[in-house]
């Protein structure tokens, strides 16, 4: 017999979501992990939010949403919030009722700024990355680290020069002077365009860079991740300006951020040769760490014949040197991989490739957010519960 579909809607229905989520459904241990964390987490959300006025969109459900659109790939705030207002999976995650009224897009755009003011995204990443410590899921003695452009979500042609008055840009490609059209073809062949000169007028913190011979030139921030080398568990992140110095100074400042807040001090460090830098290895050694980094040119100028300044860091890459035919130094290339695995899922699965918002801090957020995700993803891989 021929089934009909029932145009008549019921006036009445009860709809029990927790049945409606399959009992092993991935999901499932990463909410109790959650829940977890953001539970401990209660007394700092208390001090971000005054006592009187209206009731907020709980800081808990935005942190989140934010993690469902790391780890389903969601492009926009906005998608992300029709999504959660329509699927029951999203909404038992959030601890919605089914009835219950959606927030808006621009929620995500007021809390933001409260959010980096008292640290609520770092203090979720740190508290993910502690559970993962209590766990025994991570090494307390070898680490890797590595770095990563993020290209900026600003055009090119905002690449403007500094000295540039309103008249000029008016009346320049895309300006209001006259009738132009909303993308213009613009060329930059024969013009010099640099840092020094020029700036973004729509992200002014991203830069222009290549990180390599031979690759174009886009405007871009840089992110960079401590990983350790037994799980590939990113313990520590952060967002700086794209430069080619803000990787070594950046995986400094990560090292010290994971010996004062989780009291972990790494005995070797992997790298490639974008750390290769004498100053750079001295400054591990004195945090008593060994470098184990690629060299860009394995033969280094005799210490005898240079200046007192320079006899130390070239003395410390004769000591890397050394190390190159040692296994500790074969172990920590071939677990070096894993931080970029990290970087791979960043990219592809929580749309970090390019970055969604303007200004490095909120990148910054992101980048601890999805940081966050992937390690609660490896965490219920490696420990079910």
């Amino acid at each position: 017999m021929r089934g009909r579909a029932d145009g008549q809607m019921r006036m009445f229905f009860g709809i029990n979501i927790e049945e409606r989520i399959r009992k092993n459904h991935p999901l499932r241990p990463i909410k109790k992990a959650v829940d977890e964390i953001l539970g401990a987490l209660s007394d700092q959300f208390d001090a971000a939010y005054s006592r009187l006025g209206r009731p907020s969109v709980p800081p808990e459900r935005l942190l989140k949403a934010l993690l469902l659109q790391a780890l389903y790939s969601v492009r926009s705030e906005r998608q992300l919030v029709e999504r959660i207002d329509t699927d029951l999976l999203f909404r038992w995650f959030l601890d919605m009722d089914p009835a219950e009224d959606v927030f808006d897009a621009t929620d995500f755009t007021k809390n933001r700024p409260r959010l980096d003011e008292h640290g609520l995204t770092a203090a979720f990443f740190q508290a993910v990355v502690q559970k993962a410590i209590d766990a025994g899921l991570t090494s307390d003695d070898h680490f890797s680290v590595d770095g990563t452009l993020i290209e900026s979500c600003a055009s090119l042609k905002s690449f403007r020069p500094v000295d540039e008055t309103p008249d000029d840009a008016n009346n320049g490609p895309g300006g209001s002077g006259g009738f132009k059209s909303r993308n213009p073809e613009v060329d930059f062949h024969g013009k010099k365009r640099s840092n020094a000169t020029h700036r973004s007028t729509t992200d002014p913190d991203a830069k222009l860079y290549r990180k390599g011979a031979g690759k174009e030139s886009q405007l871009c921030h840089m992110g960079h991740s401590v990983s350790e080398n037994r799980n590939g568990m990113i313990m520590a992140v952060c967002a700086s300006q794209a430069s080619g110095t803000s990787e070594r100074a950046a995986a400094l400042e990560m090292l010290d951020g994971l010996r004062t807040r989780h009291g972990v001090c790494p005995n070797t460090l992997g790298a490639d040769k974008g750390y290769d830098s004498g100053p750079w290895f001295l400054e591990l050694e004195s945090r008593g760490v060994e470098p184990h980094c690629a060299l860009q040119n394995r033969q280094p100028p005799n210490p005898k014949n240079l200046r007192p300044p320079r006899r130390d860091s070239v003395a410390a890459r004769e000591r890397m040197k050394q190390r190159l035919t040692e296994t500790g130094y074969e172990l920590s290339q071939r677990c070096r991989k894993k931080v970029e695995e990290g970087f791979g899922w960043l990219k592809t699965i929580a749309g970090l490739s390019r970055s969604r918002h303007l200004q490095r801090w909120k990148l910054k957020q992101q980048l601890e957010i999805s940081a966050a995700t992937y390690n609660l993803v490896r965490m219920m891989k490696l420990k079910p519960t």
